[in-house]
């Protein structure tokens, strides 16, 4: 168990600097969805951004170095294996979500020039009743095939575009699309 927000990786008995901001854990959790980017690319890509020094970091530590890599960003859990259908997605949420974390925190997450993931990991798990949770448990419904009650029957309807997670999709998906429509 870790008491304190972590600031630098201990990897076979060596330490590195991480970047633990918020902002730049996000960047990763964006980059990690890039359609675009083959996975086989996505670790060491992760680990150029969350390590500073990731040049220091020798070969054989890289898979190491990604396991801590990636238990930081769940915050400090064992990673799990299991995975569980997408209900959320960062980028499209981050307005949803920031909102509620400020008022978990109480102040303005954005204005702070570092705020550690894991104190906003802790604050977004607290977020309880807002706008995103209600967002979330439809999409939760529609997922498992669940009758929508009437007031979630409306929100859908008039906030549709928030509701649906949109599909990432390709460059080569996209123009695909916009041939079929042309």
């Amino acid at each position: 168990m870790t008491f304190g927000l972590p600031q630098k990786a201990e990897i076979n008995g060596r330490e590195y600097e991480i970047r633990s901001d918020f902002r730049e854990v996000l960047d990763i959790l964006m980059m990690m969805s890039d359609p675009e980017m083959p996975d086989s690319d996505k670790a060491v890509a992760a680990m150029m951004m969350f390590y500073p020094d990731y040049d220091e970091i020798p070969p054989e530590d890289y898979e190491a170095a990604v396991k801590w890599c990636y238990q930081f960003i769940d915050g400090g859990e064992e990673i799990k294996t299991k995975k569980s259908p997408r209900l959320m997605d960062w980028e499209q949420d981050y307005p949803l979500i920031i909102a509620p974390v400020n008022r978990i925190l109480g102040y303005e997450a954005r204005g702070k020039d570092h705020l550690h993931w894991w104190t906003f990991l802790a604050a977004y798990r607290e977020i309880g009743d807002c706008t995103f949770a209600r967002i979330v448990g439809i999409r939760d419904k529609r997922r498992r095939g669940k009758k929508l009650d009437k007031m979630d029957q409306e929100f859908y309807r008039e906030n549709r575009e928030m509701v649906e997670l949109k599909q990432k999709t390709t460059k080569a998906e996209e123009e695909l699309f916009n041939n079929w429509y042309v």
